[in-house]
């Protein structure tokens, strides 16, 4: 049995068809991303499709992981934009 490469878990935010944001968590989020785009992820997205990752945040493990995603859940939606624009700042 191979071991799990994959040490960090990721907090995601996607934006979905119908411009809303959902945030959650997962150890793949390439996959995570398919599922949803393929109505087997979330109830929510499920009916939002397609969801495009506009967020991708690493914790060191699910705990951690699920206190940010709890944090980023309880944001505003203006301040989840601002959020998603410095990261993307970070990136470039």
């Amino acid at each position: 049995m191979a071991k799990n490469t994959k040490k960090h878990w990721y907090v995601y935010i996607v934006r979905c068809a119908d411009k809303t944001l959902y945030t959650g968590i997962a150890k793949d989020v390439a996959k995570r991303i398919k599922a949803h785009n393929e109505q087997k992820g979330a109830k929510y997205t499920g009916t939002r499709t397609p969801v495009k990752l506009v967020y991708q945040g690493t914790a060191k493990d699910r705990s951690a992981a699920t206190k940010r995603e709890m944090q980023i859940k309880k944001l505003t939606r203006k301040e989840k934009l601002i959020l998603i624009k410095m990261k993307r700042r970070k990136i470039k």
